[in-house]
């Protein structure tokens, strides 16, 4: 199978190069440098989608984390920088869930798993983890289960 994201992005390093959009490229060239890492790794080719976004999607929560941190230590240029590289790697992510079907998907993995209380957490967050990978933060769909278990 062939992966559309690895596709795109191999496409977008070449168009940032002509365009001479610096910033933009050096995003792109980690992104791809973080899946040529998994696959030397794993000593594997990653070709499908569904193994680029956990690996795009960790990428964007180093990047909220470090974000965090400089506006904390009052570095608004680093955390500025923190969040332009989120926005391009967010647009080769697909489109986030909203809360209503993130609220929609949990109430279903609830009741499929039968889950009653915060023992079986690990069952709901096993059933929406593909599903959700890169399109929301595992954390807070984490946060909204413990909720709605407790």
């Amino acid at each position: 199978m062939s992966s559309e994201i690895k596709a795109n992005l191999t496409s977008e390093m070449k168009a940032a190069m002509k365009a001479k959009e610096k910033e933009r490229l050096t995003v792109i060239r980690s992104m791809l440098a973080a899946i040529k890492q998994v696959e030397v790794d794993n000593q594997t080719t990653v070709d499908d989608d569904a193994e680029i976004l956990p690996i795009l999607d960790k990428m964007l929560k180093q990047r909220r984390d470090s974000q965090q941190q400089y506006m904390d230590a009052g570095r608004p240029e680093l955390a500025e920088q923190e969040a332009f590289e989120m926005t391009v790697i967010q647009s080769f992510l697909p489109s986030p869930l909203t809360e209503d079907e993130i609220s929609g998907l949990i109430d279903e993995a609830v009741a499929q798993t039968g889950a009653a209380s915060m023992q079986d957490m690990g069952k709901v967050m096993g059933l929406l983890k593909p599903k959700m990978q890169g399109r929301a933060d595992m954390a807070e769909v984490s946060k909204l289960i413990k909720a709605k278990l407790a």
